[in-house]
């Protein structure tokens, strides 16, 4: 009945525009910007193809791509898909730009398109030739003005279809049908819906290789048996696709890191939606670990190690985590790039976190972190006290940038040019220029840093943490340092507050006594509450 009312508008809408283009009246129709996809509709109907319309080498209307003649590029999937391109255009994914609810910092809608900076190659700024090269569209810079341009600029295939390849040409990505097992006009005809496979030719390789920047996103995770790599996407183990967890509506994705600016769609993404029984504090086997729920996040438990090799890939999954581009080095391919240092199995840095993230923008003031000495890019929101944030983990990650020493800002510097001569001095002082600014401005070389958040290769329950892991050395997790779990006084003065005498007994002891037995909230001890547990707040 729906497709069969579209079927009736649509029909409408040709017999209306017909009679006012029969007494010549102009039709006005919107620019369609974000959301305002009515107006496209029109334009489809005006060329004889809207959906339940076709025509030349156009498949019928019932989703059958069977019956495609001939390849025209993106236009021949826009004659069915108009408002699937639309969507699309409107994504994440094509602009690199959005709606920033859980940034702390900056414009409400920003992204790595104009001020996002990392400590991977920095910005865009100068070199979107390069960085286009995992943009969802075939070479053309996106644009918020959707135009006919936009739209056939938009690559459907390197989402819907494997066997496509392309390679760039003059600035524009053809298809590479020389790299390619089918024909353009089969790889049409059996596109399908995303699998592992297309998101990883893009996600696995962001930062320049294989798990080189997010450190828990490898090629390997689309075609791995090994459970003990990721038991979620192992095929022996759930084999889950990435739509699995990353909802998608309307084109648009769920889910996002810490250190990623725009938000996509807004839906919860929880380790709970599909494990619902482990999200209360009877969830788990061990009480003491149902305990830990309501303040610990599943994976820092369950991923104890992440940047793992899979057991059954030649290739290695180590990841970056460092970058220095005053060290050029020729990669395999010949291509130039600073050189990384990488590292593999690595144990996570953990972080309270709420959710809320703050990014440095580009033209920032720096703010030097007075633990680490070094520039945050990227750091998660949240503390002990924080009712609202649990311990993450994270990939901890260092490079070398350069800064403008007057201004105290990081300078974008120009990849094309480092990536075509490794000349460190020439990029910066381009990547000057490219910012607005003297190519004779000072600038000095100094570390950033950045944290990521950590959320796949979970191992089997067998190989989670347990109680020792965390508690009974700080190697792992600082948590009376760093982490706020420092006593709120010297042991003998906040043990005299209620004894005689300071008690020797280890942290075990004295924990299951107060909180376990007696019902002591976290305050008489530390500097922190935990009121969600309902303990007293004095003796």
């Amino acid at each position: 009945m729906v497709i069969k009312e579209k079927y009736n508008i649509l029909n409408q809408w040709v017999i209306i525009i017909q009679f006012l283009v029969f007494l010549s009246v102009p039709v006005l129709i919107r620019t369609a910007e974000a959301g305002n996809i009515l107006s496209l509709i029109i334009p489809a109907v005006l060329n004889g193809a809207a959906h339940g319309s076709p025509g030349p080498d156009l498949p019928p209307a019932d989703g059958d791509h069977t019956d495609i003649k001939v390849w025209k590029g993106t236009a021949t999937c826009l004659q069915c898909h108009k408002t699937e391109g639309v969507e699309v255009f409107n994504s994440v994914h094509y602009q690199w730009l959005g709606d920033t609810p859980y940034m702390t910092d900056g414009p409400a809608r920003q992204g790595k398109i104009d001020v996002g900076v990392n400590s991977y190659c920095i910005n865009t700024t100068g070199n979107w030739n390069g960085c286009g090269t995992c943009h969802a569209g075939l070479g053309a810079r996106p644009e918020t003005t959707l135009s006919t341009r936009q739209l056939e600029n938009i690559d459907c295939l390197v989402c819907h279809q494997d066997k496509y390849k392309r390679k760039k040409v003059n600035g524009v990505f053809v298809p590479d049908t020389a790299k390619m097992t089918i024909s353009m006009v089969e790889a049409a005809r059996t596109v399908h819906l995303p699998t592992r496979i297309s998101c990883l030719q893009c996600h696995a390789k962001g930062g320049g290789g294989d798990n080189f920047k997010r450190g828990d996103m490898a090629l390997a995770h689309g075609t791995t048996a090994d459970k003990n790599f990721d038991v979620h996407m192992a095929t022996t183990g759930e084999n889950l696709k990435c739509q699995d967890c990353h909802i998608t509506q309307k084109h648009r994705m769920a889910g996002k890191g810490s250190d990623l600016r725009p938000t996509d769609l807004d839906l919860e993404m929880s380790c709970t939606q599909c494990h619902k029984d482990k999200a209360t504090v009877n969830g788990h086997d061990d009480k003491d670990v149902g305990r830990h729920v309501a303040r610990v996040a599943c994976q820092t438990c369950h991923i104890a190690t992440y940047a793992r090799d899979a057991a059954d890939t030649a290739a290695s999954e180590k990841t970056e985590i460092h970058r220095d581009w005053l060290q050029p080095h020729v990669t395999a391919t010949g291509a130039i790039h600073p050189t990384p240092t990488m590292a593999g199995n690595l144990v996570p840095k953990y972080k309270w976190w709420n959710g809320l993230s703050t990014n440095y923008l580009l033209f920032d003031k720096i703010v030097v972190d007075p633990v680490t000495g070094r520039i945050p890019t990227s750091r998660p929101r949240g503390a002990v006290d924080d009712q609202n944030a649990k311990l993450y983990p994270f990939k901890y990650k260092t490079a070398l940038q350069p800064l403008a020493t007057n201004r105290d800002e990081l300078i974008a510097l120009d990849t094309s040019v480092y990536f075509g001569s490794g000349d460190a001095s020439g990029a910066t002082v381009k990547g000057l220029e490219n910012m607005g600014y003297n190519a004779a401005e000072p600038y000095e070389w100094i570390e950033t840093d950045t944290y990521q958040l950590i959320s796949h290769e979970v191992s089997p329950a067998s190989r989670a943490l347990d109680c020792s892991s965390c508690h009974n050395s700080s190697q792992r997790m600082d948590l009376q340092g760093e982490l706020g779990y420092q006593l709120k006084g010297p042991q003998a003065q906040v043990c005299t507050q209620c004894h005689e005498k300071e008690d020797s007994k280890g942290f075990e002891w004295i924990h299951k006594k107060h909180v376990k037995d007696k019902k002591y909230d976290c305050s008489l001890c530390h500097t922190f509450s935990r009121p969600e547990r309902h303990l007293k707040m004095s003796e």
